[in-house]
């Protein structure tokens, strides 16, 4: 009966030992054909079929995947993306442009204020007729006065947010839409950055349409004397152009990886 039983342990040792592909071992009892302690866990050429990452990634002949692709080369190809736009001579704002933001960001100090302008993308007209739609809000205040002028092209501008404070007390805000040639301002605000809660309650002034034309002049002069000018206009335009360009750019990438992932 032993002489049976060793025969029988002898088949089973080579066995295992001619096919590697199936070793089982025991806790506490070493693998000489491996050199280490291991678990009582199969081992199917060597693939562990309980660690084995279920995750499915996307086909590269995915339908969407695809036509992001064409889209990412269709951008690279474009020229705007990666121009450079050279700050011109006597430009006094430093210039602040975090990638993925849709604003750049414009800082000066002057005579004791700190002037901020963020400058938003541009509203580029491509004759739709939503476009027509936005213009017709955006157009000067003192065009209402003249009804008897030419129709006007319609023209691609640049929105803004000025903001004008001291080191203490309110601040003022401006909405503008800065046009190739002109600056119109939109609104105006006072606010209180050193205590939000008045803004609450602040009475916020008339619509600046409703001015008198002389008090809108002013602060037209007011704002231009702190450097919002039209000659920084066109910079600015094409500037933000080729930032539209290179957030579109980076925002196919940005999808790209996340159906690919």
């Amino acid at each position: 009966m032993a002489t049976l039983v060793r025969r029988a342990a002898s088949r089973l040792i080579g066995n295992c030992s001619k096919n590697r592909s199936f070793v089982y071992s025991f806790p506490g009892q070493s693998c000489a054909a491996h050199g280490r302690l291991r678990h009582l866990t199969p081992s199917i050429s060597g693939i562990n079929p309980f660690t084995t990452s279920a995750k499915k990634r996307v086909s590269p002949n995915d339908p969407l995947l695809r036509v992001i692709e064409a889209e990412i080369g269709f951008a690279d190809q474009a020229d705007d993306y990666d121009r450079v736009e050279e700050t011109p001579n006597g430009f006094p704002f430093k210039m602040e442009d975090k990638p993925g933001s849709k604003i750049v960001t414009l800082t000066r100090d002057y005579e004791g204020e700190c002037v901020i302008v963020e400058v938003h993308m541009t509203n580029l007209v491509t004759g739709d007729k939503e476009d027509d739609e936005d213009d017709d809000e955006e157009e000067n205040e003192e065009d209402e006065q003249h009804e008897d002028k030419p129709e006007k092209p319609k023209q691609s501008n640049v929105p803004l947010l000025v903001t004008l404070s001291k080191k203490t007390g309110p601040s003022l805000e401006f909405r503008c839409t800065a046009f190739p040639d002109k600056i119109a301002i939109k609104d105006m605000w006072v606010t209180f950055p050193d205590d939000p809660s008045k803004d609450e309650l602040a009475y916020e002034g008339p619509s600046f349409r409703a001015l008198d034309e002389k008090l809108r002049k002013a602060f037209h002069r007011y704002i231009e004397i702190r450097g919002i000018e039209p000659s920084m206009i066109n910079f600015l335009h094409e500037y933000m152009i080729n930032k539209d360009s290179k957030e579109h750019l980076l925002w196919l990438k940005t999808l790209k990886n996340f159906v690919k992932s």
